[in-house]
């Protein structure tokens, strides 16, 4: 059963992530949404910090994120990399979420790499930041659709294609590219390879302006006969038409909940930024008293502090079951929708319960308003985590239930 109070290790890992949010990220925050693209240069800092703290510290999405440090023997509860990461990017979008996703060697790639990738490969690839790139011009949350090819020549494979909206894209060091080995067999031969900079063939044409997330760079890449070593195909090359997309989407099991602690976090800020500007107002917060007996405000307030503990609770039931090898599919969905949609919620009506104050740029909120939509699209949008759900808990399949 899963225990709700987190294990000292965790504790000093969050207290160091908190401190890192308060301390480097919020005073710079404001610097980089606005000088969008330049690369925040007091990360290198930060990234020091976490080759410190490796295990069980400042790690948000690094390579052991996916399979928790098998070194040391637990029995019970297990709260692996997933719950370490989980916790600390929590604290770190309470920060800044565009500065989360700049961190050197934090890269969605790296959880990808902790899902599909071997041990062998892991130690072969070494310390690398990783971009993933999954995302097309001619899809966007359909995974299955991928286009992009991986034609076997060798000992490599050749891939051609072109990926867009890719977190860190152009600052990463390599990229897990998601590719089809043979079209014709559909989602089983769609597999992912890491990339690295500088490979012939790999070229980043173009970053794009966005609405939040302004301190990350977001990349459109493309592969022209990008020659890759076979060794770099992650996991198994074999194509299991019974096992179809399962491997892939594993990947996905990983990057949700933590997406939903992005979610978490920065609207944790925002509630917390609500909360003084209303009882500086004058106002209340009285947990003792019905709610319906309290201000507009402050049972409004109310109502999405509850909301928020929801979303909490649901990733954290989803990350602790990712760390004890639990099938999560169905509730890393849960709290990735959850998640998004509430921290969507929080920040736009936190903005509008403060009035001009929270809609000026003397204050983060609007920041934290346009940080958070994202949250609610990128690894699969509200839409596509209701699907899973639903397939989930109907028991059909993605052609019975599109």
């Amino acid at each position: 059963m899963i225990n709700l109070e987190l294990p000292k290790s965790l504790k000093a890992g969050a207290n160091q992530a908190h401190q890192a949010a308060a301390e480097i990220f919020r005073p710079i925050s404001r610097k980089y949404d606005l000088a969008e693209h330049e690369y925040p240069r007091e990360l290198d800092t930060m990234a020091s910090l976490m080759d410190g703290a490796a295990d069980g510290g400042l790690s948000v999405a690094g390579a052991k994120g996916g399979r928790g440090d098998e070194k040391k023997k637990q029995t019970g509860n297990k709260n692996g990399g997933n719950m370490a990461a989980f916790i600390n990017v929590m604290e770190t979008c309470w920060g800044d979420v565009g500065l989360t996703l700049s961190m050197p060697y934090q890269g969605l790639g790296n959880s990808a790499l902790a899902a599909v990738a071997t041990d062998e490969q892991l130690e072969s690839f070494g310390k690398t930041w990783a971009a993933m790139a999954i995302t097309e011009p001619s899809f966007g949350s359909d995974s299955s659709a991928v286009t992009t090819t991986a034609v076997k020549d060798g000992d490599d494979y050749i891939l051609n294609g072109e990926k867009i909206f890719v977190t860190s894209g152009e600052r990463a060091d390599s990229v897990v590219v998601w590719a089809t080995l043979d079209k014709s067999l559909g989602r089983a031969a769609i597999k992912s390879f890491l990339v690295k900079k500088g490979t012939p063939g790999f070229t980043v044409e173009r970053l794009e302006h966005k609405l939040g997330i302004r301190a990350s760079d977001t990349a459109v890449l493309r592969f022209n006969d990008c020659r890759v070593p076979a060794a770099n195909l992650l996991g198994s090359p074999d194509i299991d038409v019974k096992k179809s997309f399962a491997g892939a989407m594993a990947t996905f099991d990983n990057t949700r909940p933590l997406v939903a602690g992005m979610a978490i976090g920065v609207s944790r800020a925002s509630l917390e930024e609500l909360r003084r500007i209303l009882e500086e107002a004058g106002e209340t917060i009285d947990y003792d008293v019905p709610v319906y007996s309290q201000s507009a405000a402050v049972a409004e307030y109310l109502r999405l502090e509850s909301d928020w503990e929801a979303a909490y609770l649901l990733a954290l039931r989803a990350t602790w079951m990712a760390d004890n090898k639990k099938p999560n599919t169905l509730e890393a969905s849960i709290s990735k929708a959850k998640a998004g949609r509430v921290g969507v919620e929080i920040t736009l009506k936190a903005v509008e319960l403060a009035g001009v104050y929270g809609y000026s740029e003397r204050n983060l909120l609007e920041k934290w308003s346009r940080d958070s939509k994202i949250l609610d699209i990128f690894e699969g949008t509200q839409q596509i985590q209701q699907l899973v759900v639903a397939r989930r808990t109907l028991g059909l399949s993605s052609k019975e239930l599109k």
